[in-house]
This record gives C-alpha cells, sequence and structure tokens, in this order.
C-alpha cells in the first residue's frame, strides 16, 4: 500500500430538505455573495429560491448566469470582473460540475496576481507552467447534479476557447468551506444527465481500481462498494426520479468518489485525459466520454491484472464466479458494464458520436500535448504508449 497524506477540510450538510439552511451557511462565509451558475433555466426555481434564503439572512448577492459545459477561462474572466465591481466577500456555485468548477476559478480569479487567468491552468504535463492560485474568496458550493464531487475537492477544471484544450487547475484553496448536498434538487433531472453523473462518478473509482496500486486490499474493497452501489441504485432512479434513498445513494456515491477517500497513494487519471480530448475536438459530453472509454481501456488492459477484473465482474456486475477463470470472469464483467451503461442510455461508441478511425491519430496527439508526461506516457500503471492509446480508441469504435 502506497504512503499519503491526506487532508479534506470541506464541511458537508447532507440530506433532503438541507438546501433550507443554504441562507444560514452563507452567512457564516460573508456578507456579499457572487452566485455562480447556468443561464438556461435549468436552475431557474433553484436560484429564485437561494435568493429568498440569502436575502432572509442578510446577504447581498448577485447571480452570474454565464456557466456552460467545459466552462472556458474566458467565461470565468468575466466573471472575476463581475464579482470585483460587486465587492464579492464569497462565492456561491450552484449547479452540476461546470458551475461549481466555474465558481471555485472565478473565487481563485479574484485573488489572482499572477497574470492571465490560464496561468492557473495544468496545461502540459510534461512542460508544468502552471502557476495554482495561492488564495481564493470562501467557497459555498451546492451540486444539482450527482457527478464530479467538485463540492469536496480541490480542482476545478476548465477549457480555453482560443486554444482549443481543456485541464484543470490544483490548489488547496479551492476547497469549499461548505458543501449542502440535498438529493430533493436532483429529482427533476433528465434521465440522460442523470445517467451520465453516475457513469461519471463510476468513472473516478474504477479509474483508480484498474491503473492505480497493485496492493491495497481496504481501497479496493472500498472502491469496489462505491461502484457496486451506483450500478445498483441508478436504474432504481431511472425507473423512479424521485426516489428519496436511491438518489442520496447516488449523490453521497458521487461526493466520495472523488473527495479523496476512494484514491489515497494513487493520483492516475488517465482514462479522464482522452474524455477531456473527445470533449475538446468532438464535442461529446463529459460522461458520455467516459462511457465510452471505460470498456475499451478495460478490453485492452483485462490481461494485466485479471484478478483485479474478476472482482469488479463479481462484486460489482454481480457475475457468477462458478467454474470460471479470471480470464473469463473478466470478459463477462467487461461485456456486462458495457451493456449496464447502454441501458441507462449513454453511448459506449466512438462511431455513435460520429468519430472514425481517420479521427484517432489527432485525438491521439490531443492527449500527448496535454496529458503525456516527460517521459512521453501517459501516466498509469502500466504507463500508456501513444500507440497503445490507438489501440485503446480503435477498440472503442
Amino acid at each position: 500500500m502506497n504512503g499519503f497524506t491526506y487532508h479534506n477540510p470541506v464541511k458537508v450538510v447532507f440530506g433532503n430538505g438541507t438546501f433550507a439552511q443554504a441562507g444560514e451557511e452563507a452567512a457564516k462565509l460573508g456578507k456579499r455573495a457572487f452566485v455562480v451558475s447556468y443561464g438556461d433555466g435549468s436552475v431557474a426555481g433553484t436560484l429564485a429560491r437561494l435568493a429568498e434564503l440569502l436575502d432572509a439572512a442578510g446577504v447581498a448577492s448577485e447571480q452570474f448566469l454565464e456557466v456552460v459545459p467545459n466552462p472556458p477561462i474566458e467565461m470565468v474572466a468575466r466573471g472575476v470582473e463581475r464579482a470585483k465591481a460587486f465587492g464579492a466577500d464569497f462565492v456561491i456555485g450552484i449547479g452540476g460540475g461546470s458551475a461549481m468548477d466555474a465558481a471555485k476559478a472565478v473565487a481563485a480569479g479574484v485573488l489572482y496576481t499572477h497574470g492571465d487567468l490560464w496561468n492557473m491552468v495544468y496545461a502540459s504535463h510534461s512542460n508544468v507552467t502552471a502557476q495554482p492560485p495561492e488564495s481564493a474568496l470562501p467557497l459555498l458550493l451546492i451540486p444539482t447534479l450527482p457527478a464530479t464531487g467538485s463540492e469536496m475537492n480541490m480542482c476545478s477544471v476548465v477549457s480555453s476557447t482560443t486554444r482549443g484544450k481543456k485541464s484543470y487547475i490544483w490548489a488547496d484553496c479551492l476547497f469549499a468551506k461548505t458543501a449542502i448536498l440535498d438529493p430533493e434538487l436532483t429529482y427533476t433531472l433528465p434521465p440522460f444527465q442523470t445517467a451520465c453523473g453516475s457513469v461519471d462518478a463510476i468513472s473516478h473509482v474504477l479509474e483508480i481500481y484498474i491503473n492505480g496500486q497493485d496492493k491495497s486490499d481496504l481501497l479496493h474493497e472500498w472502491q469496489l462498494g462505491l461502484m457496486r452501489t451506483i450500478v445498483e441504485n441508478l436504474p432504481v432512479v431511472l425507473k423512479n426520479p424521485t426516489d428519496p434513498d436511491a438518489r442520496a445513494e447516488l449523490m453521497w456515491c458521487a461526493t466520495c468518489g472523488l473527495n479523496g477517500w476512494a484514491s489515497p497513494g494513487d493520483a492516475w487519471t488517465p482514462m479522464h485525459q482522452v474524455g477531456h480530448v473527445l470533449t475538446s475536438r468532438h464535442g461529446i459530453n463529459h460522461g458520455s466520454s467516459l462511457a465510452i472509454v471505460m470498456p475499451a481501456w478495460m478490453d485492452y488492459h483485462k490481461a494485466l491484472k485479471p484478478a483485479r477484473y474478476a472482482a469488479f465482474a463479481r462484486k460489482v456486475m454481480g457475475i457468477c464466479g462458478d467454474g470460471k477463470t479470471d480470464a473469463q470472469l473478466a470478459d463477462e464483467g467487461i461485456a456486462a458494464f458495457r451493456a449496464f451503461i447502454k441501458e441507462c442510455g449513454v453511448p459506449t461508441t466512438l462511431s455513435e458520436k460520429g468519430v472514425t478511425e481517420a479521427d484517432i491519430p489527432g485525438i491521439v496527439e490531443g492527449v500527448k500535448s496535454v496529458s503525456f508526461n516527460a517521459d512521453g506516457v501517459l501516466s498509469s500503471n502500466p504507463p500508456v504508449t501513444a500507440e497503445a492509446l490507438a489501440e485503446i480508441l480503435k477498440k472503442a469504435l
């Protein structure tokens, strides 16, 4: 088991109806709240209720409703200027991962002193020039989509329209002071968004499970249990969107998937690096990009860790292991996982999104330019070469 240092200072307020505490929790952070969210109407009612709660708590607020998926740093810059003009002393991010990531970037950008905001971003793993933020305005995060775990981690994923890239900001100051997790806020999510969010939450744990350290019994059992809980509860929610218990399970799993509990001693996220390029180059939404990459990645690597893949098949996908070899179980588990994703309404192949074999070299180059390390490989266990990545993508066609 690898050594690690673990630190997570986020206060979590969890449970049905806890959104009602937003004003009370906000008042503990400041008097002037800059609210970052979407302007497409998807959370309009929630935003209106938040404004009422803030006003009742004596907190002035201004809403910045320009967030779009894969938040562009150019949009973040506009938010920073608005927040400064308003005199914000803390930031609220409300919505899915994009809204919370944008809120984090704005909170850091208000106090950033190293020039262009893109300088905060780890835009190249082989030549790291990022100057991460050292401080940020206090953050209150309120997820309405269980997916990214942004509410309880120190990462903000952003993109650049002008550069055609997507990567991340990573700094201690991006931890929220408080996160309010109210499963009731997810009841009206469309089925596709619900499914994509759950696939994303699985990916955060699966990445570490199959690409991380070789020996860590408790960690691996934790990962398997979290993935199994999502696999068991997602179909329940798709059948009954207001099931309180299943919604609560999905929300807490998404948070726990990327708050560090599933990855102490590990930091490999190679499939996400591929997914970011599928998003930036081909417009594939984040959850779908991972749904496409995961089964192909597993199929390519299954022979290297057959016992681990067999455990996934038995303990996550419920495959009976009687009389079967680990190799047979691995194949059945991957097939069942792909079928599960597809049954939940999420694409599992590149061809479904219009990507062809001719596009693969460009995707590989995109991953290389941002995510390959100084040794010329994608960090993983084992490391992945450009040639191997091309073969994985062919399996995803």
